[in-house]
């Protein structure tokens, strides 16, 4: 007989190790680990699996941490990234946002919600399963995968295509709020350029302005964001200009170029070259015969890798109906003794390329708020960090027992 899934201890447990992941978040958060920065951080959580009794840990060439618990032949993974974005404006802080701050129920610093507090949790749901011995036929494996803030997905491009790693579905622990998420919009990073003739600016006549030029498609992009497909369950796709950039021989000159960077997200139904056309279609686009284009992101991660990827990240969504959607939501349930809100992220994540390119079940439960994310005063709860070891210490087993291979 299967003997039955230890809720109350897996719970009981998980609120021990509370002072421990708090220590832990608190050492990662004090150092500083901005995307292609992430070295030490790695190193930090590398030494906290082995402490904890992981399996194996290593790291790979890209630089990601990936540890594992148990040696079954079904492999279930749970995911965070541990780089962080930047302080932003220091004036904005209230405390120190390295040396962070915690109180009865919370944690502060950068990276508390966005999202190393998905890595607390996760490490120490792997202690709680070699605690309680909830081992089976799965193998779970940890990843604390760099270059997330700077290029969501690329690292699981290259853990499933250089390192073949294809598990059942993957859990992202980006923050959630307490929800289970199961998809968000897609996204691309378009640049529009421009080509004018300079001329002294005493005289514009004799030039071509492409500044002028540029402000014609800025207008027209404006419109173009609220005719955009919208989606009942991810919303609508959307639009917004980024950054603008112009040359000109002087401020006493005609601008000779300008171009712009657009962020487009992607809802249900929307793809790259649709969103490629919609801009190349505009009639201000084409009477300045503007070149619109995709951006590539090719920056060496810090262990000096160069992985180029287009930047294109497409939308996802895992069915209501999906056996692991269905397996987190009984465990939620069976630990909590509530239903669970079942949602979506507004920002993007790992799922971009876990789910979105290569079609690997991925749904997110995770310590922290969105609106937490790149924010000033950055914080994260403590009882989130809790709640969030406790299922994913107990998922792998309601999973397996509900689906057998």
């Amino acid at each position: 007989m299967t003997a039955a899934i230890p809720f109350s201890e897996i719970r009981a447990r998980a609120e021990a190790y509370k002072a421990d992941m708090t220590r832990f978040l608190r050492d990662m958060v004090r150092i500083p680990s901005e995307s292609c920065g992430e070295r030490e951080v790695i190193l930090r959580i590398k030494q906290e699996m082995e402490k904890v009794g992981f399996d194996s840990v290593e790291i790979d060439p890209m630089g990601n941490v990936i540890g594992t618990i148990g040696h079954g032949p079904r492999l279930i993974a749970l995911d965070g990234h541990i780089d962080t974005v930047g302080i932003g404006n220091r004036a904005n802080w209230t405390f120190d946002p390295y040396e962070g701050y915690e109180d009865a129920d919370t944690i502060g610093g950068r990276g508390t919600s966005d999202q190393e507090g998905g890595m607390a949790s996760m490490v120490y749901a792997g202690k709680i399963i070699k605690d309680l011995k909830l081992d089976g036929d799965y193998t779970l494996v940890v990843t604390g995968t760099v270059q997330e803030e700077d290029c969501d997905g690329l690292c699981w491009q290259y853990l499933i295509k250089e390192k073949g790693l294809r598990p059942e579905f993957v859990v992202s622990t980006e923050p959630t709020d307490g929800g289970i998420y199961r998809g968000q919009r897609g996204r691309m990073e378009i640049r529009v350029d421009v080509k004018g003739v300079s001329a002294h600016g005493s005289a514009p006549e004799r030039g071509d302005n492409a500044i002028f030029k540029m402000a014609r498609i800025l207008l027209e992009l404006e419109q173009l964001h609220k005719k955009l497909k919208d989606d009942p369950f991810l919303g609508k796709g959307s639009l917004t200009v980024s950054e603008i950039f112009y040359t000109s021989p002087s401020r006493c000159a005609v601008a000779d170029g300008c171009s712009i960077s657009v962020d487009r997200r992607l809802t249900v139904g929307e793809n790259e070259e649709l969103a490629l056309r919609q801009i190349r279609e505009l009639p201000a686009v084409k009477a300045a015969e503007a070149k619109v284009s995709m951006y590539t992101y090719e920056r060496p991660s810090y262990t000096g890798l160069v992985y180029p990827t287009d930047c294109y990240f497409p939308s996802w969504v895992v069915p209501v109906s999906h056996p692991a959607l269905k397996a987190a939501a009984e465990a939620y349930t069976s630990l909590f003794d509530a239903e669970p809100r079942i949602d979506k992220w507004t920002f993007s994540t790992n799922g971009v390329a876990i789910m979105g390119m290569f079609g690997i079940p991925c749904i997110g439960f995770g310590p922290g708020k969105e609106k937490e994310a790149h924010a000033p005063n950055e914080k994260t709860w403590k009882e989130d960090l809790v709640r969030c070891a406790a299922l994913y210490a107990a998922l792998p087993l309601v999973y397996t027992r509900a689906t057998p291979a």
